[in-house]
């Protein structure tokens, strides 16, 4: 007994003085990298803008009197010279018609002093009538001829009148909702509607004193036009005027870009962002968007040294397209990671293999 129970104390002994393996530390994550770039990229400027209408024309009746039809379709084309009201015609009609009369009224008088003058010229050869009595013919003869000059002055103006009771547009352009209702009276201070020439549209915006010097050394800036919607226009559109004076409150300066608009896509009052290249920024270092962590307003990226170990760093630069142009923070030929930012520490070793079609 005592043998026995000496062997199970050894045995016990032997359990408890043997040691757990030791564990396994887990493999380097995976990870996968792009290398730091250079190349020459555009800088680009961006600007709150507002469309507007190359040229927005108030059109108002010339003529007062009741609109009796309106012709065009609210929010559709129009061209220069299309009707787009009929104002009643009939009281404008009779007074043409009546300085039609006057006219032919002073023409006849004017027709019998001319036969006047010719026939007391041939009496005043033969001494059968005075010269005082030729003089009065030709005053007369003259005082016709002014008579017929504001007769035919009067008719012009009546079918003026006449005319201008059709309500033309005076460009091409969109015509806009109608400003009353047929059967309203109108004057020549009463908008009826507004035609707006939209293609090219013309958009408003404005830039810094320091951006203007740029523009002014440059000579010029294609512009591109971001959309509401974050879409880009696809039409490419320019400069086309630039304000005399910098705003000294704002000190910016306000200048105005043309772009074509076949489609009438683009409306005045829309809102836009305009868009410009300011610069070349050359050699310049990218890393995709991609590969960018913020953190507390900071950007950050992941960058794998030749030892396999990670070394998080705080960049700073500007967005290019999905790249961000990297100011400082890296070198060229660096690998920063793309993929498994999140599972890193700052001197943790990783397994990184290239990523494929990164950018």
């Amino acid at each position: 007994m005592p043998t026995r129970i000496l062997s199970i104390a050894l045995l016990s002994a032997a359990v408890a003085c043997r040691k757990a393996p030791a564990a396994q530390p887990p493999p380097p994550p995976h990870v996968q990298v792009v290398q730091v770039t250079q190349a020459d990229v555009p800088v680009y400027r961006q600007w709150v803008g507002t469309l507007d209408g190359f040229v927005n024309a108030d059109i108002r009746p010339q003529v007062a009197g009741y609109v009796v039809k309106q012709v065009y379709r609210e929010g559709a084309a129009v061209k220069r010279g299309e009707v787009l009201f009929l104002i009643d015609a009939r009281s404008y009609r009779a007074a043409a018609a009546q300085a039609r009369s006057m006219l032919a009224h002073d023409q006849a008088a004017l027709d019998k002093a001319r036969l006047d003058v010719k026939r007391d010229q041939q009496l005043l050869t033969q001494d059968a009538i005075p010269q005082q009595q030729l003089d009065n013919d030709l005053a007369a003869e003259a005082e016709a001829q002014a008579a017929v000059a504001t007769s035919r002055a009067a008719l012009e103006q009546a079918e003026l009148n006449r005319g201008f009771t059709q309500v033309t547009s005076p460009v091409d352009g969109i015509a806009g909702i109608a400003q009353l209702q047929l059967g309203s009276l109108v004057s020549s201070t009463t908008v009826l509607t507004t035609v707006s020439q939209v293609d090219p549209i013309k958009v408003q915006f404005s830039i810094s004193e320091l951006e203007y010097l740029k523009y002014a050394k440059a000579g010029s800036w294609p512009l591109e036009l971001i959309l509401d919607d974050g879409g880009t226009y696809p039409q490419r559109g320019r400069v086309v005027a630039v304000n005399r004076q910098v705003d000294a409150r704002t000190g910016t300066i306000a200048m105005i870009g043309a772009f074509p608009n076949p489609g009438g896509l683009l409306r005045p009052g829309q809102y836009a962002k305009v868009r410009a290249a300011v610069e070349v920024r050359k050699s310049a270092l990218l890393v995709p968007q991609r590969a960018v962590s913020e953190l507390q307003g900071a950007m950050q990226v992941a960058v794998v040294g030749p030892d396999g170990k990670v070394d998080v760093r705080n960049v700073t630069g500007e967005q290019f397209g999905s790249e961000l142009v990297v100011e400082k923070g890296v070198q060229a030929g660096e690998s920063v990671i793309v993929e498994g930012f999140l599972r890193v520490r700052p001197g943790m070793r990783v397994q990184a293999t290239t990523a494929v079609a990164s950018r």
